[in-house]
């Protein structure tokens, strides 16, 4: 008896623990849905960002308009996100995280079904804002679930997120180029539908029910929300007159407007933009600051290299595509690695490498010469593509070190409305630089450039706190 009640004991303890690695492995299966329902939503906005941009020569043919009228298709898609992005934000966090998102998937849905009918390009401007906006939510509200829901190894977890972030605007120009080969612009909008059913899907199923909401529509700062997209708009009108000179009147609206912002939101006891936090919390602002200044950087490079190549170096569609690759794909080959390396060591060693790597990459470029070869480009692109995995992936999870939990919402939407500044920026700097004439001369002092914002986003990593929490030199 006892003999029969020992092997019973043993049996018992044996099942007990194949019921509790079942548990382990079906809590994986379903953080790994959940990490992938998010990561599905997240690309639509960075990928629709670059896909249009093929297809902007077509949409001249269709709607009859000159280069200046077509490019409000982007600006006015940059200007739409830069302002949804906080406050898609800020509604995730009042109202509910997955009813936010799944309403974004909705509204991305419904443009992308409404868009390739528009009857004129009036219309297709609306329903891309709507679009916009839409996108806007997922990436607020799904880093909120992802933080909420995961609290073990959230820095691999967000190198998903950040390697279709990423590298969805990465490829967005080659994506858009095989649909346009294929078919016609209305494809670039009819090609969200697999992704987006993907995150409906998912979202639907593994989202836990939001709790009852915190808030309603009458605690929105509805005054802060209004002056805050006036004040972009008239930074995005600054920055986009640089190219043909300097606009002093819309550089003092602008500021005077960003002060009146400053001030207003001060006062508030539920701001829209919780600028006594900003102020209170160093480290935010300057991460956001860093954020921009990475991006100013990498999308020169995304947006101006291209144009080089076909215009100075006389490649094809077909191999500048392929030459362009190497950022995206080293990209996503070093962020999986980089994610383990900062749940061991925190976030400021990857930046580092990251910023010496803009550094690097950008005083490499200052090699290429008229006729250089297509393996000498790809290679020096390949060390832009290692920084842009360690600065993506190191600013997030850097950002989240000094963000509570219930604020990740509002957090999330003014990270990715400084990725949107940036954006504008390197629009402006290359509008400059490439406006006229794009030459060899003028790719190197892009190169300088970005060698001095890399310059700049290293002394910002070197002031940023370890993980004691002090800063650098304190």
């Amino acid at each position: 008896m006892p003999f029969k009640r020992h092997n019973e004991t043993l049996h018992g303890i044996e099942a007990t623990t194949n019921n509790m690695a079942h548990v382990k492995n079906t809590i994986k299966r379903k953080e790994l849905l959940l990490i992938t329902a998010v990561a599905l939503g997240t690309l639509l906005n960075p990928l629709n960002t670059t896909m249009i941009s093929v297809a902007l020569s077509r949409l001249q043919e269709d709607f009859r308009l000159s280069f200046a009228d077509v490019s409000w298709l982007i600006s006015t898609y940059y200007l739409a996100s830069a302002i949804g992005q906080p406050l898609m934000g800020k509604w995730s966090d009042l109202f509910g995280r997955k009813k936010v998102f799944l309403a974004g998937l909705l509204l991305v849905t419904l443009a992308s079904c409404l868009a390739p009918l528009s009857p004129t390009f009036g219309w297709l401007i609306g329903f891309r804002i709507i679009q916009a906006l839409g996108s806007s939510a997922l990436f607020p509200s799904g880093m909120g679930m992802i933080r909420s829901q995961i609290s073990a190894n959230q820095a691999k977890a967000l190198g998903i997120i950040s390697i279709f972030s990423s590298t969805s605007a990465a490829f967005g120009p080659s994506l858009g180029g095989l649909l346009l080969h294929y078919g016609d612009w209305p494809l670039i909008f009819l090609c969200n539908f697999p992704f987006i059913i993907g995150s409906f899907v998912l979202a639907w199923k593994l989202f836990p029910k939001d709790a009852k909401a915190a808030g309603s529509a009458a605690d929105m700062d509805w005054p802060g929300v209004a002056l805050f997209s006036v004040a972009i708009f008239m930074w995005l009108l600054f920055f986009l007159s640089l190219a043909d000179g300097f606009g002093w009147w819309q550089l003092v609206v602008a500021a005077g407007l960003s002060y009146g912002l400053y001030r207003f939101e001060l006062g508030r006891s539920k701001p829209f933009i919780n600028v006594a936090f900003l102020r209170g919390n160093k480290n935010v602002t300057f991460i956001y600051v860093q954020f921009v200044l990475t991006n100013i950087a990498f999308y020169s490079v995304m947006f101006g290299i291209p144009s080089y190549l076909q215009r100075v170096q006389n490649m094809d569609a077909q191999k500048t595509g392929l030459v362009m690759l190497s950022i995206a794909g080293f990209s996503v080959l070093v962020t999986p690695l980089v994610g383990r390396w900062i749940d061991r060591s925190g976030s400021r060693p990857s930046l580092l490498v990251g910023t010496v790597s803009v550094v690097a990459g950008s005083l490499l470029l200052l090699l290429i010469r008229d006729q250089a070869s297509a393996a000498t480009i790809f290679l020096v692109l390949c060390v832009l593509g290692i920084a842009n995995g360690f600065n993506n992936l190191g600013m997030q999870t850097a950002l989240y070190d000094f963000v509570a939990k219930e604020e990740t919402g509002i957090a999330s939407g003014l990270f990715m409305t400084s990725r949107f500044l940036g954006t504008i920026l390197s629009s402006s700097l290359l509008a400059a630089l490439f406006g006229k004439t794009i030459t060899t001369p003028h790719l190197h002092s892009m190169a300088w450039i970005c060698a001095v914002l890399g310059l700049l986003m290293l002394a910002l990593t070197v002031r940023m706190p370890g993980r004691s929490g002090k800063l650098a030199g304190e």
